[in-house]
């Protein structure tokens, strides 16, 4: 297995994913659930982020031809599907435990497209297509596995904060996490534009 090329996709995607800063959007999120659908949760939400990115590295580029789709609208999506619950967490319509489904927040937005999103999609699907051989590929693997694994560690044990911060502490959490979700989410968006303005006016 190739070590150097392993580093560079675990610190690369470690980076894109940024555990400690979904740290106060999970918290937000799952923070009126008891602490068994707060793990719960984590371990979903892990998995599916593991599932969609190792999809999108063996036939990513496949599917988004097949579908006719370029990977800023692909961004784009992202970013309105954050700005969506940013606006949940800001209005305090993400408060009320009993209208959240674990799953329904382990798939959107933590799975997709908080821990797998494009950032992540494209990262991997530009390592895959460097790759040179079983070791490349086995390094790729193992890197995408470590991250996610570094990921549910992190979300798994936040259980603790939450005692610390108590409700009062979680609802001013949630205002802060929407606030960076609407910024992440514009910014999405905003790097989705500038790349459509560049393909399409390199191309006329």
């Amino acid at each position: 297995m190739d070590l150097k090329l392993f580093g560079e996709v675990f610190v690369t995607l470690l980076v894109i994913v940024d555990p400690p800063g979904m740290m106060p959007i999970f918290l937000a999120l799952t923070g009126p659930l008891a602490a068994r659908e707060r793990n719960r949760a984590a371990w979903q939400a892990v998995a599916l982020a593991l599932g969609v990115i190792v999809v999108f590295a063996v036939a990513g580029q496949t599917l988004l031809a097949y579908l006719h789709v370029d990977l800023p609208a692909l961004q784009a999506a992202g970013g309105l599907l954050l700005v969506l619950v940013a606006l949940e967490l800001l209005t305090g319509k993400a408060d009320d435990p009993t209208k959240q489904a674990t799953s329904n927040i382990a798939l959107v937005p933590l799975g997709t497209p908080l821990l797998a999103g494009p950032g992540a999609i494209v990262a991997t699907m530009l390592f895959v297509q460097r790759a040179d051989g079983v070791a490349d590929y086995s390094a790729i693997a193992t890197a995408i596995v470590a991250v996610m694994l570094t990921v549910w560690i992190v979300l798994r044990f936040s259980g603790g904060i939450v005692k610390v911060l108590r409700p009062g502490g979680i609802e001013v959490l949630t205002r802060i996490a929407g606030l960076l979700l609407a910024a992440i989410a514009v910014q999405l968006i905003a790097d989705a534009i500038a790349a459509f303005v560049t393909n399409y006016s390199g191309g006329g």
